[in-house]
C-alpha cells in the first residue's frame, strides 16, 4: 500500500487521488456523519408516516426561534466563506474578524436553542413526554453539539490566526466543510420538525 509523503512545507497528498489527505479526511469525517443524521431523519419519517398525533404534538412548537436560527446559521455560513477568502488573500484582520462573527454567530444559535428547549421544557414537554419529543430533542440537541463541535474549532482558529500561513489556509478551509455541513443538516431538520 502507497503511503501520503510530503516534503517540508508541502501538503500530504493521496497517491491514488492527488487530493490532500486532510480534506480526504474531512470528507470522510462528514460521510459518517451523514448516515448519523440521515438515519435519524429516516428513522422520523418512517414513525411519523406509520403513527398518528405526531401533528398535534408538533403544532406546539414555536416558528419564530427557528425562524430566527435560520437565519443565523445562514448568515454564520457566509461569514465563514468571507474567513475563508479573507486567508487566501492573507488578510489576518479580516479572517479574524469573520472568525470571530461565524463564532459569534453560533454562540447566538446555542443561546437561542437553550431558550426554546427552556420555553417547551416550560410548558411540559420534555423528551419522555412522547415520541414527537424525544425526536425532537434527539435530533435537534444531536445537531446543537456539532455546532457546539464547530464554534470550538472555529475558536481555536481565530486564537491561533496572528498570520494566514498556508497551513493555516487549509485549516480554515477544512473547518468551513464542517460548518456548511452543520448548516445543511439544520436546513433538513428545520422543516421536518416544525413545517410538517
Amino acid at each position: 500500500m502507497q503511503q501520503a509523503s510530503t516534503l517540508p512545507g508541502q501538503t500530504a497528498v493521496a497517491p491514488s487521488t492527488s487530493i490532500p489527505t486532510g480534506k480526504l479526511g474531512v470528507w470522510w469525517f462528514l460521510a459518517s456523519e451523514v448516515t448519523v443524521f440521515g438515519g435519524l431523519i429516516a428513522c422520523y419519517i418512517l414513525m411519523r408516516l406509520g403513527g398518528s398525533g405526531w401533528e398535534e404534538e408538533a403544532a406546539h412548537l414555536s416558528l419564530f426561534f427557528p425562524l430566527l436560527n435560520t437565519v443565523v446559521l445562514l448568515t454564520s455560513s457566509m461569514t465563514m466563506v468571507m474567513a475563508h477568502a479573507a486567508v487566501e488573500a492573507k488578510d489576518s484582520q479580516r479572517l479574524r474578524t469573520f472568525l470571530l462573527a461565524t463564532v459569534l454567530l453560533g454562540v447566538g444559535f446555542l443561546l437561542l436553542k437553550a431558550v426554546e428547549y427552556s420555553r417547551e421544557m416550560a410548558h411540559g414537554f420534555f423528551p419522555h413526554t412522547g415520541l414527537f419529543w424525544a425526536f425532537y430533542y434527539g435530533m435537534t440537541g444531536l445537531h446543537g453539539l456539532h455546532v457546539l463541535g464547530g464554534v470550538v474549532v472555529n475558536l481555536v482558529l481565530l486564537l491561533t490566526a496572528p498570520t494566514a500561513t498556508a497551513t493555516h489556509q487549509r485549516r480554515v478551509e477544512f473547518a468551513g466543510l464542517y460548518w456548511h455541513f452543520v448548516d445543511i443538516v439544520w436546513i433538513f431538520l428545520f422543516p421536518l420538525l416544525y413545517l410538517t
